[in-house]
């Protein structure tokens, strides 16, 4: 679902590798985890999206992915977290380019990421559905229904959706996009468009206090012709297997006791999006 990468520049890059080799200076090359327990802190991506990761009405940093982060970091010996905000779309160049250490935000897991970079096992499944006005008056339930019905579709920047309605047969070109799912819910409200795709978490949560629109039910989308289920996951530069592995045996943990349920219930999430899937079969 979501999100295209972008390419940083060479003089970015050239910045970023400086001052990452100043603070790796006192740990052995390589082990982030060991410069991550030296430094205190490790900084989080995250692209201000509820419920994965954002600042709520308090003006903290919260989310499903960074409060899931506080927990496993301090058991992996970081005490401290410091989510550094940017653009979905930035995420991956600015992990590549080491703005942060890590991507807590909930990042779709699927092969063209793969290429890039490594995750974590995902903390959950999603499912995704569709924003649309009261009583859904097109009768919109599946990107082919957008096609068919020539609707006027918009979704977020990067998301998966955007490849999923391309693959229904709607010309990439058309598709509006939007800043976020309130962006979505704003322009679905003013007629500006029919329908918003995004995940299913995100839609009904954030119609729930909207008198114009509605969430459909959730479905799955296709992909080569057959339904499609995502996951989300952290995400890990290529070199950081030993962090990534530890990550994993913590959340995994965390999934066998149930705990991370209770982590991410509060969100939203329910236990129907709890899941059992690997990085490496979604990477397939």
């Amino acid at each position: 679902m979501r999100r295209r990468s972008v390419l940083a520049s060479a003089a970015v890059l050239g910045a970023a590798g400086a001052l990452g080799a100043s603070a790796c200076s006192r740990v052995p090359t390589g082990d982030t985890l060991a410069r991550l327990k030296s430094q205190g802190t490790v900084r989080l991506g995250i692209a201000g999206e509820a419920p994965y990761g954002y600042i709520n009405d308090q003006g903290d940093f919260t989310g499903e992915a960074v409060e899931l982060a506080r927990i496993i970091f301090k058991r992996l010996g970081v005490a401290k977290v410091q989510p550094v905000a940017t653009d979905f779309s930035s995420l991956i160049p600015g992990l590549k380019t080491q703005q942060f250490d890590v991507v807590s935000a909930g990042m779709y897991i699927n092969k063209e990421r793969c290429q890039q970079v490594i995750f974590s096992d995902p903390e959950y499944q999603m499912l995704d559905s569709f924003i649309v006005r009261k009583g859904n008056p097109k009768g919109l339930h599946t990107y082919a229904d957008v096609v068919r019905k020539k609707a006027r579709f918009g979704t977020g920047t990067g998301y998966a959706e955007i490849a999923y309605a391309v693959e229904a047969g709607y010309k990439e070109s058309d598709i509006v996009i939007l800043q976020d799912p309130v962006a979505g819910l704003n322009a679905v409200e003013a007629g500006r468009i029919d329908v918003f795709g995004g995940t299913a978490l995100t839609s009904r949560g954030v119609v729930k206090k909207s008198r114009r629109a509605e969430a459909t039910e959730p479905f799955a989308p296709l992909v080569d012709g057959k339904k499609h289920v995502d996951g989300g996951g952290f995400t890990f530069r290529p070199t950081d297997t030993g962090l990534r592995d530890a990550f994993n045996v913590e959340i995994h943990k965390m999934k066998k006791s149930g705990e991370l349920f209770r982590v991410l219930e509060p969100f939203g999430f329910t236990k129907d999006e709890m899941t059992d899937l690997t990085a490496e079969e979604l990477c397939k």
